[in-house]
Protein backbone atom coordinates (compact mmCIF):
# COMPACT_ATOMS: atom_id res chain seq x y z
CA UNK A 1 0.00 0.00 0.00
CA UNK A 2 1.59 3.59 -0.94
CA UNK A 3 2.07 5.52 2.22
CA UNK A 4 -0.94 8.29 0.80
CA UNK A 5 -3.46 5.74 0.25
CA UNK A 6 -2.67 4.62 3.95
CA UNK A 7 -3.01 8.45 5.04
CA UNK A 8 -6.18 8.64 3.24
CA UNK A 9 -7.80 5.81 4.63
CA UNK A 10 -6.91 6.60 8.46
CA UNK A 11 -6.55 10.46 8.28
CA UNK A 12 -10.26 11.05 9.88
CA UNK A 13 -9.51 8.04 12.60
CA UNK A 14 -5.84 9.71 13.77
CA UNK A 15 -7.70 13.58 14.13
CA UNK A 16 -10.43 11.85 16.11
CA UNK A 17 -8.30 10.37 18.13
CA UNK A 18 -5.60 13.51 18.13
CA UNK A 19 -8.98 15.62 19.68
CA UNK A 20 -9.70 12.91 22.51
CA UNK A 21 -6.07 13.19 23.47
CA UNK A 22 -5.86 16.74 23.31
CA UNK A 23 -9.33 16.50 25.34
CA UNK A 24 -8.14 16.54 29.70
CA UNK A 25 -11.26 15.44 30.44
CA UNK A 26 -11.39 12.89 27.42
CA UNK A 27 -13.03 9.55 29.01
CA UNK A 28 -9.73 7.04 29.36
CA UNK A 29 -12.44 3.52 28.48
CA UNK A 30 -13.26 5.25 25.00
CA UNK A 31 -9.49 6.34 24.45
CA UNK A 32 -8.50 2.77 24.82
CA UNK A 33 -10.49 1.68 21.90
CA UNK A 34 -9.31 3.95 19.75
CA UNK A 35 -5.60 3.64 21.27
CA UNK A 36 -5.59 -0.31 20.01
CA UNK A 37 -6.37 1.18 16.47
CA UNK A 38 -3.31 3.28 16.44
CA UNK A 39 -1.03 1.16 17.95
CA UNK A 40 -2.16 -1.53 14.93
CA UNK A 41 -1.26 1.65 12.27
CA UNK A 42 2.12 2.39 14.32
CA UNK A 43 2.99 -1.09 13.53
CA UNK A 44 2.42 -1.29 10.44
CA UNK A 45 3.88 2.12 9.78
CA UNK A 46 7.03 1.12 11.58
CA UNK A 47 7.22 -2.07 9.44
CA UNK A 48 6.39 -0.22 5.50
CA UNK A 49 7.73 3.29 5.69
CA UNK A 50 9.95 3.52 8.98
CA UNK A 51 11.58 6.66 8.48
CA UNK A 52 8.52 9.14 7.75
CA UNK A 53 6.89 11.49 8.85
CA UNK A 54 3.36 9.43 9.66
CA UNK A 55 5.74 7.02 11.85
CA UNK A 56 6.71 9.91 14.01
CA UNK A 57 3.02 11.20 13.88
CA UNK A 58 1.46 8.15 15.39
CA UNK A 59 3.88 7.14 17.35
CA UNK A 60 3.83 10.48 19.17
CA UNK A 61 -0.09 10.13 19.62
CA UNK A 62 0.75 6.93 20.93
CA UNK A 63 3.07 8.17 23.82
CA UNK A 64 0.86 10.74 24.70
CA UNK A 65 -2.59 8.39 24.66
CA UNK A 66 -0.69 6.17 26.58
CA UNK A 67 0.32 8.50 29.35
CA UNK A 68 -3.53 9.64 29.51
CA UNK A 69 -4.71 6.40 29.40
CA UNK A 70 -2.79 4.64 32.21
CA UNK A 71 -1.99 7.88 34.52
CA UNK A 72 -4.44 6.98 36.89
CA UNK A 73 -4.92 3.34 36.39
CA UNK A 74 -1.17 2.18 36.77
CA UNK A 75 -1.72 -0.94 38.63
CA UNK A 76 -5.01 -2.19 36.96
CA UNK A 77 -4.09 -1.84 33.61
CA UNK A 78 -0.51 -2.55 33.86
CA UNK A 79 1.33 -3.12 30.74
CA UNK A 80 1.97 -7.09 31.92
CA UNK A 81 -1.83 -7.20 32.68
CA UNK A 82 -2.91 -5.35 29.95
CA UNK A 83 -0.63 -8.22 27.36
CA UNK A 84 -2.27 -11.00 29.03
CA UNK A 85 -5.98 -9.86 29.51
CA UNK A 86 -6.51 -7.57 26.02
CA UNK A 87 -3.82 -7.96 23.86
CA UNK A 88 -3.48 -11.93 22.95
CA UNK A 89 -7.43 -12.15 23.45
CA UNK A 90 -7.96 -9.64 21.13
CA UNK A 91 -5.10 -11.38 18.96
CA UNK A 92 -6.67 -14.72 19.17
CA UNK A 93 -10.23 -12.84 18.12
CA UNK A 94 -8.67 -11.50 14.74
CA UNK A 95 -7.90 -15.28 14.06
CA UNK A 96 -10.45 -16.82 15.30
CA UNK A 97 -10.97 -18.31 12.20
CA UNK A 98 -7.80 -20.04 11.65
CA UNK A 99 -8.75 -21.49 14.95
CA UNK A 100 -11.44 -22.94 13.73
CA UNK A 101 -9.56 -24.53 10.73
CA UNK A 102 -6.97 -25.90 13.29
CA UNK A 103 -9.20 -27.19 15.28
CA UNK A 104 -11.40 -29.44 12.67
CA UNK A 105 -8.64 -30.47 10.89
CA UNK A 106 -6.96 -32.05 13.75
CA UNK A 107 -10.12 -33.67 14.93
CA UNK A 108 -10.49 -34.81 11.36
CA UNK A 109 -6.63 -36.55 11.19
CA UNK A 110 -7.78 -38.04 14.84
CA UNK A 111 -10.69 -39.55 13.29
CA UNK A 112 -8.36 -41.23 10.39
CA UNK A 113 -5.86 -42.71 12.45
CA UNK A 114 -8.98 -44.14 14.75
CA UNK A 115 -10.57 -45.42 11.47
CA UNK A 116 -6.95 -46.56 10.28
CA UNK A 117 -6.05 -48.39 13.41
CA UNK A 118 -9.75 -50.08 13.07
CA UNK A 119 -9.02 -51.53 9.70
CA UNK A 120 -5.13 -52.28 9.66
CA UNK A 121 -3.78 -54.45 12.61
CA UNK A 122 -0.34 -53.01 11.91
CA UNK A 123 -1.29 -49.80 12.10
CA UNK A 124 -0.81 -49.37 15.71
CA UNK A 125 2.45 -50.05 15.72
CA UNK A 126 3.45 -48.34 13.02
CA UNK A 127 2.23 -45.41 14.10
CA UNK A 128 3.52 -45.65 18.10
CA UNK A 129 6.46 -48.00 17.40
CA UNK A 130 6.90 -51.76 18.76
CA UNK A 131 9.01 -50.51 21.50
CA UNK A 132 5.73 -48.61 22.97
CA UNK A 133 3.20 -51.24 22.09
CA UNK A 134 5.16 -53.81 23.30
CA UNK A 135 6.32 -52.08 27.05
CA UNK A 136 1.96 -50.73 26.73
CA UNK A 137 0.97 -54.63 26.52
CA UNK A 138 3.39 -55.52 28.90
CA UNK A 139 1.67 -52.94 31.87
CA UNK A 140 -2.05 -53.88 30.87
CA UNK A 141 -0.89 -57.80 31.48
CA UNK A 142 0.75 -56.79 34.85
CA UNK A 143 -2.43 -55.04 35.74
CA UNK A 144 -0.90 -51.43 35.23
CA UNK A 145 -1.73 -49.80 31.71
CA UNK A 146 -0.81 -46.49 32.55
CA UNK A 147 2.79 -47.52 34.11
CA UNK A 148 4.77 -45.50 31.62
CA UNK A 149 3.54 -41.83 33.57
CA UNK A 150 5.53 -43.50 36.90
CA UNK A 151 8.83 -44.23 34.83
CA UNK A 152 10.54 -41.36 35.86
CA UNK A 153 11.22 -39.11 38.23
CA UNK A 154 8.31 -36.31 38.33
CA UNK A 155 10.87 -33.25 38.58
CA UNK A 156 12.96 -34.92 35.68
CA UNK A 157 9.68 -35.33 33.93
CA UNK A 158 8.44 -32.40 34.40
CA UNK A 159 11.17 -30.35 32.70
CA UNK A 160 11.35 -32.99 29.93
CA UNK A 161 7.07 -32.72 29.41
CA UNK A 162 7.43 -28.73 29.68
CA UNK A 163 10.25 -28.44 27.16
CA UNK A 164 8.64 -30.84 24.61
CA UNK A 165 5.63 -28.91 24.77
CA UNK A 166 6.93 -26.05 23.91
CA UNK A 167 9.06 -27.72 21.11
CA UNK A 168 6.34 -29.57 19.61
CA UNK A 169 3.89 -26.12 19.52
CA UNK A 170 6.68 -23.64 18.18
CA UNK A 171 7.14 -26.12 15.60
CA UNK A 172 3.83 -26.08 14.46
CA UNK A 173 3.98 -22.50 14.71
CA UNK A 174 7.14 -21.83 12.54
CA UNK A 175 6.44 -24.17 9.72
CA UNK A 176 3.41 -22.19 9.14
CA UNK A 177 6.23 -19.73 7.17
CA UNK A 178 5.93 -22.89 4.27
CA UNK A 179 2.73 -21.20 3.49
CA UNK A 180 0.99 -23.37 6.60
CA UNK A 181 1.67 -26.57 4.77
CA UNK A 182 4.19 -27.72 7.60
CA UNK A 183 1.61 -26.76 10.25
CA UNK A 184 -0.78 -28.70 8.59
CA UNK A 185 1.73 -31.58 8.24
CA UNK A 186 2.24 -31.51 12.07
CA UNK A 187 -1.22 -31.40 13.04
CA UNK A 188 -2.65 -33.88 10.97
CA UNK A 189 0.64 -36.38 12.08
CA UNK A 190 -0.17 -35.31 15.51
CA UNK A 191 -4.17 -36.25 15.22
CA UNK A 192 -3.32 -39.43 13.34
CA UNK A 193 -1.37 -40.40 16.19
CA UNK A 194 -3.98 -39.57 18.99
CA UNK A 195 -6.42 -41.40 16.81
CA UNK A 196 -4.00 -44.63 16.60
CA UNK A 197 -3.33 -44.38 20.59
CA UNK A 198 -6.70 -44.10 21.72
CA UNK A 199 -7.77 -46.89 19.86
CA UNK A 200 -5.68 -48.98 21.11
CA UNK A 201 -6.54 -48.39 24.34
CA UNK A 202 -10.19 -49.04 22.87
CA UNK A 203 -9.42 -52.55 21.42
CA UNK A 204 -7.88 -53.60 24.76
CA UNK A 205 -11.14 -52.09 26.73
CA UNK A 206 -9.50 -49.82 28.69
CA UNK A 207 -10.96 -46.79 26.42
CA UNK A 208 -12.64 -45.22 29.50
CA UNK A 209 -9.81 -45.49 32.49
CA UNK A 210 -7.03 -44.32 29.78
CA UNK A 211 -8.95 -41.34 28.90
CA UNK A 212 -9.81 -41.00 32.45
CA UNK A 213 -5.95 -40.79 33.38
CA UNK A 214 -4.63 -39.11 29.70
CA UNK A 215 -6.45 -36.38 29.32
CA UNK A 216 -5.76 -35.13 33.08
CA UNK A 217 -2.52 -33.75 31.38
CA UNK A 218 -3.69 -34.43 27.64
CA UNK A 219 -6.46 -32.05 27.39
CA UNK A 220 -4.10 -28.82 28.24
CA UNK A 221 -1.26 -30.23 26.02
CA UNK A 222 -3.49 -31.38 23.04
CA UNK A 223 -5.15 -27.89 22.98
CA UNK A 224 -2.12 -26.26 22.69
CA UNK A 225 -1.09 -28.15 19.42
CA UNK A 226 -4.39 -26.74 18.01
CA UNK A 227 -3.86 -23.34 19.53
CA UNK A 228 -0.43 -23.34 18.02
CA UNK A 229 -1.73 -24.33 14.56
CA UNK A 230 -3.64 -21.13 14.58
CA UNK A 231 -0.73 -19.40 14.88
CA UNK A 232 1.07 -21.35 11.86
CA UNK A 233 -1.64 -21.38 9.68
CA UNK A 234 -1.96 -17.31 10.65
CA UNK A 235 1.71 -16.72 9.63
CA UNK A 236 1.44 -19.13 6.45
CA UNK A 237 -1.65 -17.33 5.36
CA UNK A 238 -0.51 -13.57 5.46
CA UNK A 239 1.83 -14.79 2.74
CA UNK A 240 -0.69 -16.19 0.51
CA UNK A 241 -3.04 -13.45 1.13
CA UNK A 242 -1.56 -10.40 2.10
CA UNK A 243 -4.24 -8.27 1.40
CA UNK A 244 -3.69 -4.61 0.72
CA UNK A 245 -0.15 -4.94 2.27
CA UNK A 246 2.72 -6.19 0.65
CA UNK A 247 3.80 -9.75 1.50
CA UNK A 248 6.95 -8.62 3.82
CA UNK A 249 4.70 -6.30 5.67
CA UNK A 250 1.72 -9.06 6.06
CA UNK A 251 3.82 -11.19 7.31
CA UNK A 252 5.80 -9.38 9.83
CA UNK A 253 2.52 -7.90 11.74
CA UNK A 254 1.17 -11.77 11.12
CA UNK A 255 4.29 -12.65 13.12
CA UNK A 256 3.97 -10.29 15.66
CA UNK A 257 0.43 -11.01 16.39
CA UNK A 258 0.93 -15.09 16.20
CA UNK A 259 3.90 -15.10 18.45
CA UNK A 260 1.60 -13.06 20.78
CA UNK A 261 -0.81 -16.58 20.36
CA UNK A 262 1.97 -18.56 21.31
CA UNK A 263 3.13 -16.19 24.72
CA UNK A 264 -0.47 -17.25 25.62
CA UNK A 265 -0.09 -20.79 25.70
CA UNK A 266 3.04 -20.63 28.24
CA UNK A 267 1.24 -20.80 31.47
CA UNK A 268 -0.60 -23.28 30.37
CA UNK A 269 2.57 -25.47 28.91
CA UNK A 270 3.61 -25.24 32.50
CA UNK A 271 0.44 -26.58 33.94
CA UNK A 272 -0.17 -29.46 31.54
CA UNK A 273 3.80 -30.70 32.33
CA UNK A 274 2.79 -30.29 36.04
CA UNK A 275 -0.22 -32.37 35.57
CA UNK A 276 1.55 -34.96 33.53
CA UNK A 277 4.59 -35.07 35.99
CA UNK A 278 3.33 -34.95 38.98
CA UNK A 279 -1.04 -35.80 39.37
CA UNK A 280 -1.14 -38.41 35.85
CA UNK A 281 0.96 -41.31 37.62
CA UNK A 282 -1.75 -41.03 40.63
CA UNK A 283 -3.63 -43.63 38.64
CA UNK A 284 -5.35 -44.65 41.93
CA UNK A 285 -7.02 -41.08 42.14
CA UNK A 286 -11.43 -41.20 42.35
CA UNK A 287 -12.60 -40.51 39.13
CA UNK A 288 -14.48 -38.01 40.46
CA UNK A 289 -11.29 -36.09 41.22
CA UNK A 290 -9.97 -36.77 37.36
CA UNK A 291 -13.04 -35.61 35.80
CA UNK A 292 -12.69 -32.39 38.04
CA UNK A 293 -9.28 -31.66 36.53
CA UNK A 294 -10.58 -32.53 33.29
CA UNK A 295 -13.44 -30.35 33.10
CA UNK A 296 -11.22 -27.50 35.03
CA UNK A 297 -8.63 -27.71 32.56
CA UNK A 298 -10.97 -27.71 29.23
CA UNK A 299 -13.10 -24.90 31.28
CA UNK A 300 -9.25 -22.98 31.38
CA UNK A 301 -8.69 -23.73 27.74
CA UNK A 302 -12.20 -22.67 27.10
CA UNK A 303 -12.42 -19.08 28.64
CA UNK A 304 -9.18 -17.99 27.72
CA UNK A 305 -9.03 -18.70 23.96
CA UNK A 306 -12.87 -18.63 23.03
CA UNK A 307 -14.93 -16.53 25.68
CA UNK A 308 -12.52 -13.95 26.42
CA UNK A 309 -11.34 -12.85 23.05
CA UNK A 310 -15.14 -12.40 22.18
CA UNK A 311 -15.65 -10.27 25.31
CA UNK A 312 -12.70 -8.03 24.72
CA UNK A 313 -13.51 -7.65 21.48
CA UNK A 314 -17.17 -6.40 22.12
CA UNK A 315 -16.06 -4.56 24.79
CA UNK A 316 -13.53 -2.31 23.02
CA UNK A 317 -15.67 -2.68 20.09
CA UNK A 318 -19.29 -3.45 20.13
CA UNK A 319 -19.71 -5.80 17.05
CA UNK A 320 -18.12 -8.14 15.30
CA UNK A 321 -15.86 -7.00 12.89
CA UNK A 322 -15.01 -8.89 9.45
CA UNK A 323 -12.12 -11.26 9.36
CA UNK A 324 -10.76 -11.76 5.68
Amino acid sequence: MKEITFLNRNAETWKEFERMVANPSADPDALAKLYIRINDDLSYSRTYYPCTDTTAYLNMLASRAHSIIYKNKRERNSRFVRFWTVEIPMAIYEFRKNLLISFVFFLVAVSIGALSAANDDTFVRLILGDAYVDMTLENINSGDPMAVYKSMSSTDMFAAITVNNIYVSFLCFVFGIFLSAGTFYLLFTNGIMLGAFQYFFYQHGLLGESAATIWIHGTIEISAIVIAGCAGITLGKSILFPGTYSRAASFRLATGKSIKILAGLIPFFIIAGFLESFITRLTDMPLIFKLLIIGTSLFLIIYYFVILPFFQHNKYYGKPETVN
